[in-house]
């Protein structure tokens, strides 16, 4: 799918990182956005965004201030599983 958006010069000087392809850029707002929403998963943005490999989406991510979600209870289930597995 091809998009066409018309900004403004006024805003697109506000919006867009001078210096930087406004295609791709927007392509990655979008898709992080996406990520954020849970519409796309990282292998998916991933894979949209051409990164090759969980390393690099990690710190491509954490550069633009996307962290993983990661709660109590996740750390809670996995020291549950870790346990079982050193059957401790």
């Amino acid at each position: 799918m091809e998009i066409t958006v018309t900004i403004p010069d006024e805003f697109a000087r506000q919006i867009l990182t001078e210096g930087v392809d406004a295609s791709r850029q927007a392509l990655e707002n979008i898709a992080i956005e996406a990520y954020r929403e849970h519409r796309l998963t990282g292998f998916q943005l991933q894979c949209l965004l051409g990164i090759p490999s969980r390393h690099e989406l990690d710190g491509f991510l954490k550069d633009r201030g996307v962290f993983l979600e990661y709660t109590l209870d996740d750390f809670r289930s996995e020291g549950e599983v870790t346990k079982a597995l050193l059957g401790s």
